[in-house]
């Protein structure tokens, strides 16, 4: 700078741009584009090639509609003309209906994927001269989870089998006749990802559909659970926690984020210097955390205790100095009080290298289904928020590993249907083991 100071280090993460690079597994389409005449302007002689220009775009072949007509040819003998030999009508998805599983599975991963709505997609199909309404694409909806239903199951109950977990919830609205109008339900989410620290839990979200909030519906849900819990300051935890039933099973880990909302909310109306100073403490925090994402647990617990653990006591003796001093009216003190009543839960992952300081991996991996209710508004009926939390699961667990919705919905609901892949071997699908199998035959070929 002019007054010779220095400027202060860029700390915003650069983005991330395409400049090029594009991927090598998409099919390459040459399309050569000739000069209007090879012969020489000056004698009139005929042009050689002497080399080329390559450039490469992204395209996109629309998608397109078509009959796929099922034969089944029947064959005679001449001779006696006795027997009649035709092949058996494989097992369909819809069963003498119009849709393949392919069709279905497309629209399946517009809704529960990628945001759109089955309004949106009978408008699609109406496009392509196809008229479909919306409750047909809702029953396919409904078959196609009543399908996968087992492995959304073992999904769930996988992810239960390790010692932690993420859970959070958000309200969506139904469809209740008798009254007129719509209810509050909620849509939990249960999410495992131990990528930070290279553990055994794959990055996963299953969703769960319930009438209510309380502790009843998630007490209901984590039967058999036992390990930490990472989850937010809703009450609704902490009673299960202390319920007899799971005492000594249930640790909880409470979220550093969502302390620090409180502190951003202070400062952003009252320009708190001390709400300030706690948001730089926990981002010093968060600098050390970005520094040690990769390392084993007992790394990350080593340089935490080292490290973090110092901040963070030194960060406690600063709200207990500073609560006596506060009006109890004053909304720092509700900030305050926030943090310190769950102290126990914020700090316990310095003792874990495993554990993360919040819960942002189930808040990432709910924001789809708060992105589909807001374009769906509400689910009809209990049915539907079942279908929806199941497709979903599948479907969203699929972005976390690279996978195409779609490919893989088409493929496992074809594998489930036709019997090539029977109960006992359901494990083969789930997400992580699929893609696994898919990326060693890509390798073997």
């Amino acid at each position: 700078m002019r007054d010779g100071t220095k400027a202060a280090p860029e700390t915003r993460k650069k983005r991330h741009r395409n400049i090029g690079a594009l991927p090598a597994h998409l099919p390459r389409v040459d399309m050569t584009i000739e000069p209007d005449t090879t012969t020489c302007p000056c004698c009139a002689g005929a042009l050689h090639r002497i080399g080329e220009d390559v450039n490469e775009v992204v395209d996109r072949v629309p998608a397109v509609l078509r009959i796929l007509r099922l034969i089944r040819p029947k064959y005679a003998c001449r001779t006696c003309e006795g027997a009649v030999m035709q092949a058996k009508a494989r097992p369909r998805l819809i069963d003498s209906g119009m849709a393949s599983t392919a069709l279905v599975a497309w629209i399946a991963a517009a809704k529960f994927a990628w945001g759109s709505t089955l309004y949106r997609q009978a408008q699609i199909l109406g496009g392509h001269g196809l008229r479909v309404d919306r409750q047909t694409l809702a029953r396919w909806m409904k078959q196609a989870a009543w399908t996968v239903k087992g492995l959304y199951t073992l999904q769930l109950a996988t992810m239960h089998g390790y010692a932690r977990l993420f859970c959070d919830e958000t309200p969506v609205r139904m469809l209740d006749p008798g009254r007129g109008r719509t209810k509050l339900c909620q849509f939990w989410a249960h999410a495992t990802d131990d990528r930070s620290w290279n553990g055994p839990a794959p990055p996963a979200v299953a969703y769960v559909f319930a009438s209510g909030r309380g502790k009843k519906e998630i007490a209901a849900q984590l039967t058999g659970f036992e390990g930490v819990l990472q989850v937010d300051g809703y009450g609704a935890y902490a009673s299960l926690a202390a319920d007899t039933k799971t005492l000594g099973k249930i640790r909880l880990a409470f979220c550093l984020v969502h302390a620090r909302r409180h502190f951003v909310d202070v400062h952003k109306t009252t320009n708190s210097p001390f709400a300030k100073e706690v948001i730089e403490r926990i981002a010093a925090v968060y600098a050390i955390e970005q520094r040690i994402r990769g390392l084993d647990a007992d790394q990350r617990r080593a340089v935490r205790q080292a490290e973090t653990k110092p901040l963070m006591d030194a960060l406690k003796a600063r709200l207990d100095a500073t609560k006596d001093g506060i009006s109890r009216q004053s909304t720092l003190i509700k900030a305050i009080d926030y943090a310190l009543e769950r102290w126990a839960g914020l700090t316990l992952f310095l003792e874990d290298g495993r554990l993360e300081p919040d819960t942002n991996i189930v808040e990432r991996s709910i924001r789809p289904i708060s992105i589909g209710k807001k374009n769906s508004l509400f689910c009809g009926n209990e049915g539907g928020g079942k279908t929806w939390a199941i497709l979903a699961s599948l479907l969203n667990t699929c972005k976390l590993h690279g996978v195409d919705p779609e490919t893989y919905l088409a493929d496992i609901l074809e594998r489930m249907v036709s019997g090539a892949t029977k109960n006992n071997r359901l494990h083969e699908l789930l997400v992580w083991n699929w893609k696994a199998e898919r990326d060693a035959r890509k390798a073997a070929a």
